[in-house]
């Protein structure tokens, strides 16, 4: 209880007391997921459904999420609000009741008992507004559309019509059935992703961040425009680990960001170089932030095989961003970062030699000794706490109290994924109950009129809208469900189609008006959100190209002769050169006017693979030719102008 400076008396629960009860909600949920990836229940000898324990999980993610994500913004330690903390416990309260009387329920559930539509429709509720809290209107939105369209389809046009669903089996369904909350979406999600956010969060408190951002600068800080490469190098390493590109940024960018602008970049240059870079570390094999796991259980495919597919998209991706560094540090005359600044390659390696085994043993454990990805995060989190304890990072060891919080705030860092899992699933739930899942694929192929292109593009629209502040994996799982069967069906690969829908929804990170790892980057750097997020667009103008370019060509994602990959990824490396000197208007000098056009159109021109359709070659060697050419005339000018002032 607390009095306003207003006098009036502000009702709620007193920030220590909610503090206490989030602490436990978090210990719980790391606890009880710990236990069942280890199999604990079944060594005791007790069996579950497994909709009991995903039933557990949700009502502590529920618990937390009214507890701690505010409905409108307020100071960190006022009150929370008592209709926020009522709405938690009846979420946890919910969820445990389904839990405890699951077995039972699911024999009465067809016959819709008054119990189960109400704990259900308390459910559902309750997920739609902790989304709107964690995820942003989006995807609620969304969630809303198709329930309209549930009750009223059957009173649609025969194009659009559905089946008719009574309200109280609607709710039922979604709360309670399989094929929706409780479904194949919130079981990735809990047994899948948590272990990784488990795996991060302790690299990060063990000194893996650092190690990562000390490495890049070792290995690149000497070289022109030194401190943006560091941040591009440290922000790949430990964005693929982390899965988060806000998390990245709050992790790597608080050192590269302050030395870029002290180099001499613009501060909203460095707050984008800082956020494409942290965000691309989800498409770089080869943790993909988690997302590669994910991949492979809804393809049905070997993890190895999603490894091999992201590994040139994730090459293209960061080698246009360090040739954009470069040519800009060139352009703007910086020079790398004095050696007296830099820590030496051989000390870093001396201090955190043990950083890379776990994740070593990680991928060797799942792709060549069958070890399930959930519990090889598990034993790479075991791995990093023992060398931590045995070892520390420049012989500072991690307190154990420390250890034990970060893995407790596993809980509140997996709020967002569970939520917008529960909100995927209403989605999915709803899909198959109306039959739209089939119709919607129908509806986007006869929208497009049946142009690929066009339903690309469409897709990549529609991804960037619906990952606006949401994380990629969430996103990835919405995406992958609604819009990645239409592009199956266009004949698309589904790994490409797959590939697509996870790199667009990734790049909402960084493409405005949201650009939430765009905005973190600029509240660091101290400028401008929109101008950092516009910045960003730029610097990662090619990674809005390649997702076209591997859904047309299956050569990208490495599938077809090893000549004919080696030849799209030596044209495409050559293209992003030229497409690179077009947008910082820089070569070896300035690059102005008709040679930027012509720059672009070279650079375009090669990145199209050979393998798109037919005579596509022409345009690999057309633009070779053509770089050839402006690259002659440009050194050819260079030379004339050096020579000017001796003559």
């Amino acid at each position: 209880m607390k009095i306003s400076a207003s006098g009036r008396l502000e009702q709620g629960v007193p920030a220590p007391l909610r503090n206490t009860a989030s602490l436990i909600l978090q210990a719980l949920l790391t606890l009880t997921v710990i236990g069942w990836v280890l199999k604990v229940p079944l060594y005791m000898g007790w069996t579950f459904y497994n909709e009991q324990f995903l039933a557990l999980i949700l009502g502590f993610g529920l618990g937390l999420a009214f507890l701690l994500v505010r409905a409108r913004p307020s100071p960190p330690d006022a009150p929370t609000p008592w209709i926020d903390a009522i709405a938690g416990l009846a979420g946890l309260i919910a969820c445990t009741y389904i839990a405890v009387r699951y077995p039972a329920l699911v024999n009465e559930v067809i016959y819709r008992p008054l119990d189960a539509v109400i704990i259900s429709a308390l459910i559902v509720g309750l997920i739609i507004e902790a989304t709107r809290r964690t995820a942003g209107l989006t995807l609620v939105i969304v969630v809303l559309v198709l329930f309209l369209y549930a009750l009223t389809g059957h009173l649609l046009p025969d194009t659009f019509v559905s089946r008719p669903v009574d309200f109280t089996r609607l709710l039922v369904y979604l709360g309670m059935d399989t094929n929706a909350v409780l479904g194949q979406t919130l079981a990735i999600a809990i047994i899948v992703v948590i272990p990784f956010t488990l795996m991060g969060q302790i690299l990060a408190v063990t000194g893996g961040s650092q190690f990562f951002a000390d490495l890049a600068m070792a290995m690149m800080g000497r070289y022109r425009g030194g401190s943006a490469k560091i941040s591009v190098a440290g922000s790949a390493l430990f964005g693929m680990i982390s899965g988060s590109a806000v998390s990245n940024v709050a992790a790597v960018g608080v050192v590269t960001i302050p030395m870029m602008k002290r180099s001499g970049f613009p501060s909203h240059t460095a707050a984008a170089i800082e956020a494409v870079g942290s965000t691309g570390g989800q498409l770089a094999p080869p943790v993909m932030g988690a997302t590669a796991f994910l991949m492979a259980e809804l393809l049905q495919v070997s993890y190895a095989s999603v490894l091999i597919a992201a590994f040139i998209p994730a090459f293209l991706y960061y080698l246009a961003l360090f040739i954009q560094v470069d040519l800009a540090a060139a352009k703007l005359g910086i020079k790398g970062e004095p050696m007296d600044r830099l820590p030496a390659l051989k000390e870093v390696l001396r201090h955190g030699w043990y950083f890379p085994i776990p994740f070593v043993i990680l991928v060797l454990g799942i792709m060549f000794y069958g070890v399930a990805v959930e519990y090889a995060a598990l034993q790479a989190s075991a791995l990093l706490i023992i060398f931590n304890l045995a070892f520390g990072y420049k012989k500072q060891r991690t307190p154990i109290k420390e250890l034990l919080l970060a893995a407790i705030n596993t809980g509140r860092a997996s709020i967002d994924i569970l939520i917008i899992a529960g909100a995927a699933g209403l989605v999915i739930g709803t899909l198959n109950l109306t039959g739209l899942a089939f119709g919607l694929t129908l509806q986007l192929l006869t929208v497009s009129g049946d142009s690929i292109l066009i339903l690309l593009l469409m897709t990549a629209v529609i991804a960037i809208i619906l990952g606006m502040g949401m994380p990629t994996v969430g996103v990835y799982i919405l995406l992958a469900t609604l819009i990645a069967p239409a592009l199956i069906e266009a004949g698309i690969s589904p790994m490409a189609s797959h590939m697509f829908v996870m790199y667009f929804g990734m790049m909402s990170m960084v493409t405005p008006p949201v650009a939430i790892a765009a905005f973190a980057a600029a509240n660091i750097a101290g400028c401008d959100g929109s101008k950092a997020g516009w910045a960003a667009t730029r610097v990662g103008w090619c990674s809005y190209i390649v997702p076209f370019l591997f859904a047309l060509s299956p050569s990208l994602l490495m599938e077809g002769t090893m000549t004919s990959v080696l030849w799209t990824v030596t044209t495409a490396s050559i293209g992003i050169l030229a497409g690179t000197v077009a947008v910082v208007g820089y070569f070896s000098t300035a690059v102005n006017g008709g040679y930027r056009i012509l720059f672009m159109v070279a650079g375009l021109l090669m990145l199209i693979p050979a393998d798109t359709f037919s005579d596509a070659g022409w345009t690999d060697v057309v633009g070779v030719i053509l770089m050839a050419i402006l690259t002659g005339l440009h050194f050819l000018h260079k030379k004339r102008e050096a020579a000017t002032p001796a003559t």
